[in-house]
Parts: C-alpha cells; sequence; structure tokens
C-alpha cells in the first residue's frame, strides 16, 4: 500500500467515506453500521457524522443517520465545471450500447459567413459507417444532415430567411434536398415534430435521426443523433426503435445540463 503523501488530508478522507457508506442499499443506517463499513472506531464515526449533520448533509432521529439532498451539490459543484461534451460523453456511451449503432452530438456554426455547418463536439462510434472519418471538430452542412436540420429548425426566423436566401445546396447524393424551399417545408416539419430523420442525403447508405439539446432556459443549444446504416433498417425503424432511447439520452443530457447551471 502506498505511503500517504505529506499533505493528504486524512480526516477529510474519512469524512468522505462515511458520506459513501450510505448507498441505494444501505440509505439508513446507525452509528455502528458506519462505524463497521468505514473502519472507524464509534467515536470517530460520531464525530464525522454529527459534523455533517450540523453541515446538513446528513439527518438524524437519534438512531438512525441517512444523506439529505445536500449531498448532491457535490455531484452539481462537479457537473458545473464540465461543458457540453463533457456532460454528454457518457449519456451517449449508455445509448450506444443499447442501441448498437453510433450517437453523436453537435452545435450550429456559422464562422464560414452564414453557410451553417454542424460541429461534432461529442462522439461514440460503433462501426465505421461513413467513407469519411468522423472525430471531434468534423463539419457538415448543416442542410443535408439530420443534426443540422434540427439546429437550423430552431433558429430565429430572421436568420432562418437569411440563410434561406443566399443557400445553393450542393447535392452530395442523388437524394440530397437541394431546393431551398423544399428545405424550408421540412424544417417547419421538423420544428414541430421535434425530430429529424435524413435518409441518405449527406452519403448514400448513411441515415440518421435527430433530436435538439435544450439548455435550462428552453434554448436549443446543440442536436443529438443515431446513425447506422441504411442496411440494418428503414427510416420508420429508426422512428420506431431509436427515437424514444435517442429523448431518453437527450432528456438525461438535458437534466445534467440544469444541474450544471444551478
Amino acid at each position: 500500500m502506498t505511503a500517504p503523501r505529506p499533505d493528504h488530508v486524512q480526516s477529510l478522507v474519512r469524512g468522505l467515506a462515511v458520506i459513501r457508506a450510505f448507498d441505494a442499499e444501505h440509505p439508513e443506517q446507525t452509528l455502528s453500521d458506519v462505524a463497521r463499513a468505514t473502519d472507524l472506531t464509534r467515536a470517530a464515526a460520531r464525530r464525522f457524522l454529527l459534523t455533517l449533520v450540523d453541515l446538513g448533509y446528513v439527518r438524524t432521529d437519534g438512531r438512525l443517520f441517512s444523506l439529505t439532498p445536500r449531498v448532491l451539490e457535490l455531484g452539481y459543484s462537479y457537473l458545473s465545471s464540465m461543458g457540453l461534451p463533457e456532460v454528454a460523453a457518457p449519456h451517449l456511451e449508455s445509448l450506444v450500447s443499447r442501441v448498437r449503432e453510433s450517437a453523436s452530438v453537435s452545435v450550429l456554426d456559422d464562422s464560414s459567413g452564414g453557410h451553417y455547418d454542424v460541429v461534432y463536439v461529442a462522439r461514440v462510434p460503433t462501426s465505421r459507417i461513413m467513407t469519411v472519418t468522423i472525430t471531434i471538430g468534423t463539419r457538415f452542412p448543416a442542410y443535408a444532415t439530420s443534426m443540422g436540420r434540427v439546429l437550423l429548425a430552431a433558429l430565429p426566423a430572421p436568420e432562418l430567411d437569411a440563410y434561406l436566401a443566399q443557400l445553393r445546396p450542393e447535392a452530395l447524393t442523388d437524394r440530397t434536398l437541394a431546393d431551398p424551399d423544399a428545405l424550408r417545408a421540412v424544417l417547419d416539419e421538423v420544428r414541430a415534430d421535434g425530430v429529424c430523420v435524413v435518409d441518405q442525403e449527406l452519403e448514400a447508405g448513411l441515415r440518421s435521426i435527430a433530436v435538439p439539446v435544450h439548455d435550462r432556459s428552453g434554448r436549443v443549444v446543440a442536436a443529438a443523433n443515431v446513425s447506422t446504416h441504411a442496411s440494418r433498417g428503414t427510416a420508420g425503424q429508426l422512428r420506431d426503435d431509436v427515437l424514444p432511447e435517442l429523448r431518453a439520452c437527450v432528456a438525461a443530457i438535458e437534466a445534467d445540463l440544469r444541474a450544471a447551471g444551478s
């Protein structure tokens, strides 16, 4: 066992051990229970517990001790130091393990002068399904992607009008929607439905489904998607099978974003 460093604060270690002694299987514990779980003497366990009671992290009825919701502040402090990619990553990993398809989060970028792109800020891949390798920072034209259309649909009307007025879409495949008026109609549907499916418009053989990610004020700040090869299911199956899982993932991301901003 490695010896503690000179600046190691043993009392902090023990205090955290007391907090960790409570879990889903042991939400309430006696002084003796905590002492056994932490390998502390009863006297030491009592001092730590009563200190935590004074700080509001633990409550007691005189015999049993339990954590209070204030313990969540410790997690919120961690979340508040994190950005969207860090918040999203574990939820994307969980989503990918359930649907067994690649998942990503992207944001909208107009640094090219009104020619909006989506920029990938978080991604968990499975098998490679695109000829272009996607990494953090990869960008694609927003009009041809599911995440891009979700983000475009959330733009204020004047910004969207200006974008569509100057848009000259390139037909990336024979399925790409390359007419601005038709794109506007699709964006109206996306805004109403809160979901977008793009079927082989960015690349032949690639289907994706995306939904918006909101911040604590309800503003759309990003989009999340699941992408799959067209041979593995229809667009309808994406809506039926993947959409509920994707929405659950985004709900978890949004909950963490709200916590980070509180």
